[in-house]
């Protein structure tokens, strides 16, 4: 949820399950008091609040260190997700997470979990080798700092590079928690415009693989086929290790949690 999605928020709570990890991010045009407000009423409403921490967009250590207090004084600083952000170039003294991660501020304010960032299709400007050599650093910084650690991925429509990711996490001994990003259901044509946004594979085999076509613009989509095609494939693999699901609210909180409760009752 963004800052704005407060209202949004109070609509889909009977939808979600009480303890529900629930993301808060870090916009470029929203404030602090947006920020703080959001994570409080997730906290309020009995789910567990992971506020963004863009890197990039801090300014000054000051900064930070104002933004966990805030969130500390609203018990919003148990859970974070450190990023780097969209700005280009660093607008203070953090150039990405690792930075952030390994400045030993976040546990000044009570940090007990940190959530980093995965790629399963990489990133439209960052090289899988950087892309790599930062998710085994930020892994072992973590580690030494006594942190417990979430890799959270971008969304993706497709399964197989996705396990492909997986097998290469294990295979470089991180045995993190690993938290697939999945849309939410929402219409065609806003998945993949944030699919081409975020350098996300969108074409039309994938796309058909996932459930809809790209000839058919005027739908919706859910996730269904990508989540249970993604269960038989970890089934298939216990050296997965632990894997579950983070879901981008592209379509909204209420239609996002209905999907999920709906699809869970169906499962029983």
């Amino acid at each position: 949820m963004t800052g704005k999605d407060v209202p949004g928020l109070i609509e889909a709570k009977d939808s979600i399950p009480l303890g529900t990890k629930i993301n808060v991010t870090f916009l470029g045009n929203e404030d602090l008091d947006m920020r703080v407000a959001a994570a409080k009423a997730v906290r309020e409403l009995g789910f567990v609040p992971v506020p963004h921490i863009s890197a990039r967009r801090l300014q000054s250590q000051a900064q930070l260190e104002e933004f966990l207090e805030r969130l500390q004084e609203v018990g919003a600083t148990e859970h974070v997700f450190a990023v780097g952000g969209d700005p280009a170039k660093p607008e203070g003294p953090y150039e990405d997470s690792l930075a952030v991660i390994r400045s030993g501020v976040l546990q000044k304010y009570g940090v007990r979990e940190v959530s980093i960032a995965g790629y399963p299709e990489g990133h439209p400007d960052i090289s899988d080798e950087v892309l790599w050599q930062h998710l085994e650093a930020k892994s072992a910084a973590l580690k030494e700092q006594g942190l417990d650690a979430v890799i959270l991925t971008q969304f993706a429509f497709d399964t197989e590079p996705v396990m492909d990711w997986i097998r290469e996490v294990r295979a470089k001994g991180i045995d993190t928690q690993i938290r697939i990003g999945t849309p939410g259901p929402a219409g065609v044509k806003r998945l993949l415009a944030f699919a081409r946004r975020f350098g996300v594979g969108a074409n039309a085999m994938i796309v058909k693989k996932y459930g809809f076509s790209l000839t058919n613009l005027m739908g919706t989509a859910g996730p269904d086929r990508f989540v249970n095609d993604l269960a038989a494939l970890l089934a298939e693999e216990p050296t997965s290790g632990r894997v579950g699901l983070h879901f981008y609210t592209f379509g909204g909180l209420l239609a996002t949690s209905k999907w999920a409760h709906e699809f869970t009752a169906a499962q029983s």
